[in-house]
């Protein structure tokens, strides 16, 4: 430890990022296994890109690597806080027990919701809270949100928990989306934030890195609700961390930048299934990469145009906490552009093919 205390801040980054990115590799394997013996299996069904059973759960190698490497490595360097680094542990444990479980037992909606604010609570409780949002026409850019600050925290995290959650429809497309936005919030935070965000980053984009190469397409594993719950809560809390305790500009706006992909597609889903009078947890096909594959795009290249749109969205953050608001307000302008296209377009010709 006290060799780690010593060395350059840049190095224990490198060293945080490949022991996250090793203990999932080595890790993953073993995920595979118990998987299989808890009958954490998906099987397969319409929405689904697979015709034979996959084991689940593979997330748990992703929460293994981050949460080990982040143990032994978070403590060492500038800007730990004890009480808001387990928040983060303790909420990201219990997200992870809740999602195994339900790739297992299949639990209800309503039952994840009511952990998933558990865990957010003991995020806001341990000291982590939103306390400022950007606003340009506001004196100063920013606004104080105050006491409402939690409540925004809870929905943040919630929310997001869920987003990255929806994504998970195609091999290896949230964990690539999951690992562009951790290696924005590390750059953002190496220059802004303190170093202890920069670890965390590094070490949930290993994870994520070394959990890759056995769920991308064709995927040997599924990271289930274990892994993208988990990732979108340990997203949403790092984002708060990291962000709104640095640079004044750089607030829980840059985090929905950043996470921009998750975030729109989770909302047009939504406000898709209340148009056609579905719940909001029903499964269809609306989503940006099950429309990319329908219209005859292969699996693979549907991920990397994903992973494309994500990384923009990415470099949009970043230039916004540069200040470089125009670059990135025209880059997110183009995609928003192109999306709703898309969506207006495949609407069009699907009440063509009805009429006809």
């Amino acid at each position: 430890m006290e060799l780690l205390r010593s060395m350059n801040i840049n190095i224990i980054y490198i060293i945080a990022f490949s022991m996250a990115f090793g203990i999932t590799v080595l890790a993953t394997p073993f995920s595979k296994k118990l998987a299989i013996k808890v009958g954490a299996i998906d099987h397969p069904k319409a929405l689904g890109v697979h015709d034979k059973p996959m084991p689940l759960a593979g997330g748990s190698a992703i929460v293994t690597g981050f949460i080990v490497t982040s143990l032994l490595i978070a403590p060492l360097v500038g800007g730990f806080i004890s009480m808001e680094f387990f928040g983060l542990i303790i909420g990201s444990i219990i997200i992870t027990i809740v999602g195994f479980l339900d790739d297992i037992y299949q639990l209800s909606p309503k039952l994840r919701i009511f952990f998933q604010i558990l865990a957010a609570l003991i995020v806001v409780f341990s000291g982590t809270s939103i306390e400022i949002l950007s606003w340009p026409w506001a004196n100063g850019g920013v606004i104080q949100v105050g006491s409402i600050g939690n409540v925004l925290t809870v929905l943040w995290i919630v929310g997001l928990t869920n987003a990255v959650n929806f994504l998970d429809g195609l091999d290896g497309l949230a964990t690539g989306v999951a690992s562009i936005a951790s290696l924005s919030f590390m750059i953002i935070s190496f220059i802004f934030g303190p170093p202890v965000i920069v670890v965390l980053a590094a070490a949930l984009a290993g994870s994520c890195l070394g959990f890759l190469p056995h769920n991308f397409n064709p995927a040997k594993i599924f990271m289930g609700d274990t892994g993208s719950t988990f990732l979108g809560f340990t997203l949403a809390v790092i984002s708060i961390q990291g962000l709104t305790k640095s640079y004044t500009v750089v607030t829980v706006i840059v985090g929905a930048i950043v996470l921009g992909l998750p975030i729109f597609d989770t909302s047009f889903a939504i406000i898709r299934r209340l148009v056609n009078k579905q719940s909001i947890y029903k499964g269809d096909r609306g989503h940006l990469h099950h429309r990319l594959v329908d219209k005859g795009i292969s699996h693979k290249r549907a991920v990397l145009t994903m992973y494309g749109v994500s990384g923009c969205f990415g470099i949009a953050g970043i230039l916004f906490a540069l200040k470089d608001f125009f670059l990135a307000s025209l880059i997110i302008g183009i995609i928003m552009t192109v999306w709703l296209g898309d969506i207006l377009y495949t609407n069009h010709q699907n009440k063509k093919i009805k009429s006809d």
